[in-house]
């Protein structure tokens, strides 16, 4: 057994949150083609080929324009042609003439300015007239005026969401080199845990961590195995023993503590997990869990993640350290992206940093937060109103207007 935390005691969010995501190592790299690397993070950083837009183009339906004088106002202009958008075009527009022009239009050579329709008077199919002036180069779109040939387009470990693929195809690229997904398995321990009304016998609670769990990662893109373990040793030492060397990432709930059915510690250490750390200065949260197995010979490696069983400190984690690893091993190392808000009312200290399920929302411009009823670990109903999670500093009675940060989460 190695790692801090045990012998130091309780270790800080933010000293936490600094091993889970710089400790773990990059997962290997695949290719993809752009269409289907949705939700994927980038392994490789991608600099444009092509300038965008590749040539200069009309920004309106009009006319492009060839004009030095200095007030086009009842100006009058010869029409040579017609450039419709996509059409190649080699004109090449003199003083004085005119071409009919669209939007997405190559522009001419020799074009000075592009009139929109709005203001051009039709005077027959070969003439036209400006009705009020307009400044040299208006609404033209220039060669390169967003990205130049060359430029850096994505770095490593940028996740790919809709926009980013659209910028991406915008710009000519059609294959991508990113992290595979991380190969993820969830262990939900314990003997009260029932799956069905038929299980729900005296002494025994509905399953939430499973359902909330497989919903988590379901709306993080990935899916998972999902294995309800007995606590016995044995059967806990059995399934880390079974995949510590064909997954990435194990996730366990409850059985973290110093209970005596407590058994993810001794058996992840049986099996060959090293402790990274072990309790955090956190509520909800406390005796959280994270360790690393590494095969000297394949040179895999896998991450275990213990959480505690109380269902809000299971979703608290996730969102926060969760969250944090799985990005982590596909090169995006930033960490939560925590904003600032206003507190809407005063809070209670406590002796421990606390997360807070709130409520945000803006008010004449400010972001701001209340806190919600029914903050025991074992309690969700809250989550039902519940977009971010907060964090309240220790020992600290805050008023009304305190600057703190948070998380906003799915809802």
């Amino acid at each position: 057994m190695s790692g801090c935390g045990a012998e130091r005691g309780l270790i800080s969010i933010d000293e936490a949150l600094d091993l889970v995501i710089n400790k773990p190592k990059n997962l290997s790299s695949i290719q993809k083609t752009l269409t289907n690397s949705l939700s994927s993070y980038l392994a490789k950083e991608i600099y444009s080929e092509i300038n965008l837009p590749s040539f200069s183009q009309s920004a309106v339906d009009g006319y492009a324009l060839c004009s030095h004088t200095e007030d086009l106002n009842n100006q009058k202009f010869q029409v040579t042609g017609e450039i419709r958008t996509g059409s190649e075009s080699h004109d090449i527009l003199g003083e004085g003439q005119a071409i009919r022009i669209f939007t997405g239009g190559k522009i001419p050579e020799g074009t000075t300015h592009v009139a929109r329709q709005e203001i051009v008077s039709v005077i027959s199919a070969q003439e036209i007239c400006l009705t009020e002036h307009i400044r040299p180069q208006a609404d033209i779109r220039f060669t390169g005026e967003e990205i130049q040939q060359g430029q850096l387009l994505a770095q490593v470990g940028q996740f790919l969401n809709i926009g980013s693929l659209a910028a991406l195809s915008m710009a000519g690229v059609q294959t991508l080199e990113v992290y595979r997904a991380p190969k993820v398995a969830v262990l939900i321990t314990g003997d009260e845990v029932a799956q069905t009304a038929k299980d729900l016998i005296d002494g025994k609670v509905f399953d939430a961590n499973g359902p909330l769990l497989k919903a988590w990662f379901e709306d993080y893109g990935l899916d998972v195995e999902l294995i309800h373990v007995a606590d016995e040793a044995d059967q806990v030492t059995h399934y880390f023993n079974q995949l510590k060397d064909s997954y990435d990432v194990v996730i366990t709930t409850g059985g973290v503590s110093v209970g005596d059915y407590d058994f993810v510690r001794p058996c992840a250490f049986e099996v060959g997990f090293e402790q990274i750390f072990w309790k955090v200065k956190q509520k909800p949260g406390k005796p959280l869990f994270f360790a690393e197995y590494h095969n000297s010979q394949t040179h895999h490696s896998c991450y275990l993640l213990g959480l505690p069983g109380n269902p809000a400190a299971v979703y608290v984690a996730m969102q926060v350290y969760g969250k944090s690893l799985l990005d982590a091993l596909q090169g995006n190392r930033h960490g939560p992206e925590w904003f600032t808000a206003i507190l809407e009312h005063d809070l209670k200290e406590d002796a421990r940093e606390r997360f807070l399920r709130m409520y945000a929302y803006f008010d004449a411009g400010q972001l701001k937060v209340k806190s919600l009823a029914k903050q025991q670990s074992h309690m969700l109903s809250n989550l039902m109103q519940a977009n971010s999670l907060v964090r309240i500093p220790a020992s600290t009675k805050l008023a009304s207007g305190t600057v703190l940060k948070g998380i906003f989460i799915s809802n």
